[in-house]
């Protein structure tokens, strides 16, 4: 066993697949063995594996200057061109881009710049950010106390109070709608809810609301319709920012650019993104927000003599070239366009495991899915979380590599460069995997 302390693993089962190399939407263990990397990793490889031009920008980058900073009133062309880039593209009016290496660390600097405003335009109190349940927005200290994903918190004491950090309902119908209620009737309950909160905790206190269009690593939960225009109603009734964190969702996971677009959210006031921004070939995050937020900061950074955050590879060169040359190849090359079409047809293929003895529930849009599997279909108990450890295995085993996640859901998010005859490819995995999966568990399932 290595020295390695492995992130976000159970470390009492590590080095089980020691991954070497990758060409396209696949990659080879130590053994040889292929995999369809039906995860991009983690959500992130979009152009998938092997992508010369991306290769050649991170040496060209690097030949050219290996690193320098944006502190201190220093820059260089390649941020400036990709900030631009990113103003041009997001639907956050006059936006400003702040770079960072991860999604934790671009949601951080969005809680700091929140509580920075809160200080500076006087209203000290306008500090707490709601969040929902089943939530995931990152790992370090603050963005960790976004996320209420169990795993992810068990035994980290995250500083909820300290941080003015709440929690509301999850728009997930499937697990928390009441018996009898429609989606509507759903919606409008947690959105009254989201409200009731909002006045018991005081306006003048919350400074903005967390949202993953779709969520990723609490189960792939897509929101019913009409959910996030409710929600902003009652945000901007309140004079509360929307915040969007895009780590997953944004450049074309959904079949748009960003998730945002898909799911009808106009103008959110804040964006995070990282993960696919580089098709993850080169860490870099960027935390977006409207330019009446930056307008506010100037001069009380002028008073102090700076903006006093940043990290050592803010705007790192070679980053922000490797993201420059991902956002020239997906609009070159329609990747948008391909991962809508593409997307339809996984979703589609996805959809024929409704029918399945364990599966209780089919979601996802574009080219990210899940389904979750039950030991009863009419009442949706759950599978023990074995299960679909199990179901995870008996893939991986056969060639693909997914996720189980949140208890008893197994998803798929592959690069976006894939194709339809890999997407039947994965497909005919998962129906072998669920398969066997029955099988081994049919002592505990009871049939609808």
């Amino acid at each position: 066993m290595s020295h390695v302390l492995y992130p976000s693993t159970n470390l009492a089962a590590t080095e089980q697949l020691t991954i070497e190399r990758g060409e396209g939407v696949y990659v080879y263990d130590n053994q040889g063995n292929r995999y369809l990397e039906g995860l991009a990793g983690l959500w992130c490889t979009a152009l998938g594996y092997g992508n010369q031009e991306l290769i050649e920008a991170t040496s060209e980058a690097m030949s050219r200057i290996a690193y320098t900073h944006l502190f201190g009133g220093k820059t260089h062309p390649v941020a400036m061109e990709l900030a631009d880039k990113i103003a041009d593209m997001v639907p956050t009016p006059d936006a400003r881009v702040l770079f960072g290496l991860s999604g934790s660390d671009a949601n951080d600097s969005h809680i700091k710049i929140l509580r920075y405003l809160a200080d500076v335009t006087g209203q000290p109190e306008r500090r707490k950010i709601i969040a929902r349940r089943r939530a995931y927005h990152g790992v370090t200290v603050a963005a960790g106390g976004l996320t209420s994903t169990p795993a992810n918190t068990a035994h980290f004491d995250a500083p909820l109070e300290a941080l003015g950090i709440v929690h509301t309902d999850a728009p997930f119908y499937y697990r928390e709608c009441l018996d009898g209620e429609s989606e509507e009737q759903f919606v409008d309950r947690i959105v009254d809810n989201l409200e009731k909160l909002i006045l018991d905790e005081g306006p003048e206190t919350i400074a903005a609301m967390i949202c993953e269009p779709v969520t990723g690593a609490s189960g792939v939960i897509v929101p019913p319709d009409g959910y996030y225009q409710k929600v902003l109603a009652v945000l901007r009734k309140y004079d509360i920012n929307f915040w969007a964190d895009e780590v997953i969702t944004g450049f074309g996971r959904t079949g748009n650019v960003f998730g945002c677009t898909t799911m009808g959210i106009d103008k959110p006031d804040q964006m995070t993104f990282a993960k696919m921004l580089s098709s993850a070939y080169f860490p870099i995050s960027a935390t977006v927000i409207k330019g009446e937020m930056y307008d506010k900061l100037v001069e009380p950074s002028a008073k102090v003599g700076m903006f006093g955050h940043g990290y050592t590879y803010s705007g790192h060169p070679v980053g922000c070239a490797v993201a420059l040359k991902a956002l020239e190849i997906y609009e070159r090359d329609d990747i948008y366009g391909h991962a809508a079409q593409v997307g339809e047809y996984l979703q589609q293929r996805l959809r024929e495991f409704e029918d399945h003895e364990i599966v209780g529930n089919v979601r996802g849009v574009g080219l990210i899915g899940a389904v979750e599997i039950v030991a009863d279909k009419t009442t949706r108990e759950p599978f023990d979380p074995s299960a679909a450890g199990y179901l995870q295995q008996t893939c991986q085993d056969h060639g693909l590599i997914g996720r189980a996640l949140a208890g008893t859901t197994f998803a798929v998010c592959p690069p976006l460069i894939i194709t339809r005859e890999q997407v039947d490819e994965l497909i005919d995995i998962m129906k072998r995997g669920l398969d066997a999966t029955a099988a081994k568990y049919a002592s505990v399932r009871r049939a609808s």
